[in-house]
């Protein structure tokens, strides 16, 4: 059974102190991908995200990024902190801290400040540590024919059930 959904949410700023309260509330959001799920696309959030499906494209967070056992990503990372606990196929840059867990196995090349890999991690590909990776960028767009000074734009593209 297939489901397609595509889902939009655009935030419009006004002054600054409603942006600095809107920025404070997206950075502690929660999005959860959860088991069984797969989403072929991007993913862009300002707030933490926990993947425990599949995920078939790029991930990008501001915040924490957190794989499940269970979950497999075919895709970069871009993320200020991250724990994996699943497999990635992609390249990984964490701006902080990246864990890697017993379970994780990692394909590509890792950028990140600091690293934890504990006994059992699996990582096939090269490693920098300690280099300045550049700012993390969430996509900020307009809907056509809108003129709004700052957008947040958040979709998934396609989502299946498995």
């Amino acid at each position: 059974m297939c489901h397609f959904k595509k889902i939009k949410f655009i935030l419009i700023m006004f002054t600054n102190k409603e942006e600095k309260k809107v920025a404070e509330q997206i950075s502690n959001s929660s999005n959860n991908i959860g088991k069984g799920t797969v989403l072929e696309g991007n993913v862009e959030t300002f707030g933490n995200i926990r993947i425990e499906g599949k995920v078939i494209g790029n991930i990008k967070s501001k915040s924490k990024v957190v794989l499940g056992q269970s979950s497999f990503v075919d895709g970069n990372i871009l993320a200020q902190n991250a724990e994996i606990e699943g497999e990635v196929k992609g390249v990984m840059e964490v701006t902080e801290l990246l864990v890697l867990k017993p379970t994780a196995v990692i394909h590509g090349e890792i950028t990140t400040n600091k690293l934890i890999v504990e006994s059992g991690a699996t990582f096939n590909g090269g490693v920098k540590m300690g280099v300045s990776i550049k700012e993390i960028k969430i996509s900020e767009r307009s809907e056509p024919g809108r003129s709004e000074d700052k957008s947040l734009r958040s979709e998934g593209h396609t989502a299946k059930s498995a």
